[in-house]
């Protein structure tokens, strides 16, 4: 079998690192079925070497950015994975965002990058007014979308900085998504190890 997991920009991603992340993340399939348990671990293989190969990525992106390159990951240092950042990010991404410095980082840094332009903060504020209703007008059961009054709801000018955090934050996660999009398009996978839903392999599935 071969040592390596895939391939890097013409470096060898080792085996072991993809073997190592799955002894720290247990399975949470349930099956019973011999047949349906050997898929399920094939998958599983197949996620895990996504991550790894994702760290590895974004380790060589922050180097070359010239961004303090992070601390060698360690599979025991898999942090807990929110259900709600699968929804939002899909497994593969909010796994390698839990499990990799360097990915952290680079994200940190493409929100940093995102220019939020006042008119996108202002046309958000004006359609989402129900979010912005002041505690009083919410403890009397205002209805942000019949005749609320103007002191109903937080000014302008107190809502705008979370506002724009909020945009800014959600533009670094398009770009983040981009990003990996494009870094691993040209990384070969060793068999077995191949994206979950790529259709070349008879157990594939779409679930990112």
């Amino acid at each position: 079998m071969r040592e390596h997991a895939a391939v890097v920009r013409g470096e060898a991603v080792p085996r072991h690192r993809v073997d190592a992340l799955l002894k720290a993340v247990p399975a949470r399939d349930r099956e019973t079925r011999p047949e349906s348990l050997a898929r399920a671990e094939r998958q599983r293989r197949r996620w895990a070497t996504q991550v790894v190969v994702a760290d590895e990525l974004a380790r060589r992106t922050c180097e070359e950015q010239g961004l303090a390159p992070p601390e060698e990951v360690s599979p025991s240092q898999v942090l807990e994975v929110a259900g709600t950042d699968v929804a939002d990010m899909g497994s593969i991404v909010a796994a390698t965002l839990a499990h990799s410095p360097a990915a952290r980082l680079l994200l940190t840094e493409l929100e940093k990058q995102q220019e939020v332009p006042e008119a996108a903060v202002k046309d958000y504020y004006d359609r989402n007014r129900d979010r912005y209703l002041t505690p009083d007008a919410l403890r009397r059961g205002v209805d942000p979308f019949g005749r609320p009054a103007p002191a109903d709801f937080l000014p302008y000018e107190q809502a705008r900085e979370g506002i724009a955090r909020e945009l800014r934050r959600a533009a670094g996660r398009r770009a983040f998504f981009d990003w990996f999009d494009q870094a691993r398009a040209s990384v070969v996978y060793a068999a077995g190890h191949e994206h979950p839903g790529d259709p070349s392999h008879p157990d594939h599935e779409h679930r990112h």
